[in-house]
């Protein structure tokens, strides 16, 4: 707890009007999570204005008012704190009133276009073998121990986060485990986090609509390996880094600190896997380190991007001191996260997988993983998120026209955008490449996974890309409960009844 005086005071030019030694019980953005005693967060959005919902957090319990505006009107009673700068305000004033709570545990940040899900599962799986309690934030959920959360964003904002943290901290967490986003990194979203070891998987082609070019992405990512750099409490920081990746030298630059380079290719590389064989039931590969010597290593989850997704967690357990013997039985164990790569079982003589896969790079690792696996045709269904980077459509096009044998363009979440739209420009990618080889375009994703399923015979793979563990589809400015698994179960029990099995 904090005065708004102590509050006011972490931020340059802030301006108290009313009760300075009001005691601020919390700070929210969301009037529905006010509670008494609540500093109000106004936020000046593009489609809603924070300060529209002033009476229902005061309703609620909101005592004193965040703002920039200096025309504010509140009712009597109520404190205004204005600031210059709103995002700057709560950068500095939020992990403050929490009291810093990633200095209190060990935080792992993970950061890159791909592997980011997969890495951070593993290396909390390694953590919790190795006996530490573990929290997680990432792109599918919040989790502390085993209790699970909701999560919107990869990386949450600062207010969330830090409240996150807090939460974290006082559960006795040892270790956060976090997925960090290119825009969490730029936005500042991890302000005031000390982080005590950075992890980068790879930069392929993903968020131009935001970042513009691959140069400014590649920085935003390097800020990981700045924050990681700066000097703070704890001791031992450490940058894990791809090197088969031309961007990892770049995280290097940035990373002032002690390094630890994987890659398959490049021999310069202090974590390096080799004798790699990617199975359709798994992978079989030898890691080389100078702390253990070699760790023969079979896998129950395949893919060559599963191999560098395990060097980056072997990467970070190796920076935190974890003991050889606990990464090698965790890997043993270690199965699979919901989304990436999943495998959905429903009778069916074929296979259907169900992948993340959203970008360029994503989708040719997992197609090109699933023809090293098929034994007869790769039919995949697959679409492209409205609203965001569209020069990336016709890209996944080709890949899919190339990869696969039978190709099915229908919508991921096509937002605000027009469907028809986005799947024309995905067809002029796939036109370019498919030659003779069937492609259909379907608008609706379910009416497309029921298509891919009717065309599928046995021995054949059905590989349902874009949206991997989410369990909705956001339609205009509408979201609806959709799951690409339950919907290929569907399918197939539909499949079966028609065939009488």
């Amino acid at each position: 707890m904090k005065t708004l005086a102590q509050l006011a005071a972490r931020v340059k030019d802030a301006i108290i009007s009313g009760n300075k030694e009001l005691a601020i019980t919390g700070i929210e953005h969301d009037s529905r999570k006010v509670q008494a005693g609540t500093l109000f967060v106004c936020i000046p959005g593009t489609h809603v204005d924070g300060h529209q919902f002033i009476p229902q957090a005061v309703a609620a319990g909101a005592t004193a008012i965040l703002t920039t505006r200096a025309d504010v009107a509140v009712p009597a009673g109520i404190a205004v704190l204005r600031v210059p700068d709103l995002q700057a305000a709560l950068d500095d004033m939020v992990p403050y009133f929490y009291d810093y709570p990633a200095q209190s545990m060990r935080v792992i940040g993970i950061t890159g276009t791909n592997g980011k899900t997969t890495t951070s599962y593993i290396t909390r799986a390694i953590l919790r073998r190795a006996g530490y309690k573990v929290g997680l934030i990432g792109t599918i959920q919040i989790m502390m121990e085993e209790e699970v959360f909701p999560i919107h964003n990869t990386t949450p904002d600062v207010v969330e986060l830090q409240h996150t943290l807090a939460i974290m901290r006082d559960k006795g967490m040892d270790y956060v485990v976090m997925e960090v986003s290119s825009h969490a990194l730029d936005q500042e979203r991890v302000a005031g986090i000390e982080f005590d070891t950075a992890v980068f998987t790879n930069l392929t082609q993903d968020h131009l609509d935001y970042h513009k070019t691959m140069e400014n992405y590649k920085l935003a990512k390097a800020k990981l390996f700045d924050k990681v750099s700066q000097p703070g409490k704890k001791q031992g920081k450490t940058a894990v880094v791809n090197i088969d990746d031309a961007a990892g030298q770049t995280m290097l630059e940035h990373a002032k600190c002690q390094h630890i380079a994987y890659a398959i290719d490049n021999a310069a590389a202090d974590l390096r896997a080799t004798e790699v064989n990617v199975l359709a039931s798994g992978a079989q590969f030898t890691l080389n380190h100078a702390s253990f010597g070699q760790m023969p290593l079979h896998l129950h989850i395949t893919g060559i991007f599963n191999v560098y997704n395990v060097m980056s967690a072997v990467g970070a357990a190796l920076a935190e001191h974890i003991d050889d013997k606990v990464i090698a039985a965790t890997l043993a164990d270690f199965t699979a996260v919901p989304g990436r790569f999943e495998l959905v079982k429903a009778g069916q003589d074929f296979s259907i997988i169900v992948d993340y896969a959203h970008t360029p790079d994503g989708v040719q690792n997992v197609l090109e993983t699933a023809r090293k696996i098929a034994k007869k045709r790769i039919i995949a269904v697959f679409g492209c998120g409205g609203d965001r980077d569209n020069t990336k459509r016709p890209i996944m096009g080709r890949l899919a026209g190339e990869l696969a044998d039978v190709v099915i363009a229908t919508s991921d979440n096509p937002r605000t955008e027009d469907p028809q739209q986005i799947l024309d420009q995905v067809e002029a990618g796939v036109e370019e490449t498919i030659g003779n080889k069937p492609h259909e375009k379907i608008i609706d994703r379910r009416t497309a996974i029921y298509r891919a399923i009717e065309l599928a015979e046995q021995d054949d793979i059905v590989a349902i890309l874009g949206k991997g563990h989410e369990d909705y589809q956001i339609l205009k400015t509408e979201t609806i409960h959709f799951d690409d698994r339950e919907e290929a179960r569907a399918a197939v029990a539909a499949k079966l009844a028609k065939e009488g099995k």
